[in-house]
């Protein structure tokens, strides 16, 4: 399979080490959900389940593998080398996950995710690369990302440093930068062009004036926790009331960058299922699945 996202490989190997040997010890035959976290480059686990998780049928649609059937048959005494099930598919394209989230039917819901599952349903974008497989997977949650236009940036302390190559990469791409006046003047001390938009607070206009009247394409926010001002809360919500694309994370930020400039570069190309399975089988073709 491709490099996965920001996990370096001795990561993966070491979640693939854990895996196994929750496995052996506990006896599982069959599936295993485990969910790792990883801080500071260091690997966490979270939980062990004896069962499978929505992430099974994500992954058999992207590798054409269909790893609930082949669990049941493990499970009833067939094995791996006779079912044809090696370590590894490997895959020429990149496939993106997209939570959907009800936010928009839910009035006075707050757009910020604590540890509970808030999503309705998921949506899969499909590309050779990770940047249009986003970009598919935005389109396809109702959050097409803009092509032009201006960012609105507007993040705590503790990210400040992080968003400064992303707000420049934004306005590389020939995006005008706005921000709240702390996020604007650290930004435009280190090279960043950026304008102040007033909170809500501060007068008119403010950023939930620009949002409503389609002057902002993308919202950058990251409050702080729960200790987030209500002003933040505000342009979230002015933001999905008014169908502006947002994030609340820089990785997500970072990821919507990646995803315009594969916008701009070129058309996504369209293939089905089958075809994308098609290439994973010419690259290995010791799958008999």
């Amino acid at each position: 399979m491709p490099p996965t996202y920001l996990i370096t490989k001795a990561q993966v190997e070491e979640m693939r080490r854990n895996t196994r040997a929750f496995a052996e010890r506990h006896g599982v035959v069959g599936q295993l959900n485990v969910q790792f976290a990883i801080k500071h480059g260091i690997v966490y686990v979270l939980e062990v389940n004896p069962r499978a998780s929505r992430t099974v049928p994500f992954v058999s649609k992207t590798t054409g593998v269909p790893l609930a059937g082949l669990a049941a048959a493990i499970m009833t005494g067939a094995t791996l080398d006779e079912l044809g099930l090696h370590d590894d598919v490997l895959q020429p394209y990149v496939a993106v996950k997209e939570a959907v989230f009800p936010f928009s039917k839910l009035s006075g819901v707050d757009l910020i995710l604590g540890p509970e599952m808030r999503s309705t349903g998921e949506v899969m974008g499909i590309a050779d690369s990770f940047g249009m497989a986003f970009a598919k997977a935005q389109i396809s949650a109702d959050g097409a990302l803009p092509l032009t236009g201006a960012i609105f940036v507007t993040v705590n302390d503790l990210d400040k440093a992080n968003v400064v190559p992303i707000a420049r990469r934004f306005h590389g791409l020939g995006f005008r930068v706005l921000g709240t006046e702390g996020t604007a003047r650290y930004l435009r001390a280190r090279g960043v062009p950026t304008e102040r938009v007033l909170k809500v607070h501060e007068g008119r206009p403010n950023a939930i004036d620009l949002l409503v009247s389609g002057q902002i394409q993308l919202l950058i926010n990251t409050p702080l926790g729960k200790l987030s001002q209500q002003d933040d809360y505000a342009i979230r919500r002015a933001a999905l009331q008014h169908r502006v694309p947002y994030t609340t994370t820089l990785s997500g930020a970072s990821a919507a960058c990646d995803a315009v400039i594969a916008l701009r570069s070129r058309a996504g190309e369209v293939r089905s299922l089958q075809e994308w399975h098609a290439m994973a089988r010419e690259m290995s073709p010791e799958w008999t699945g």
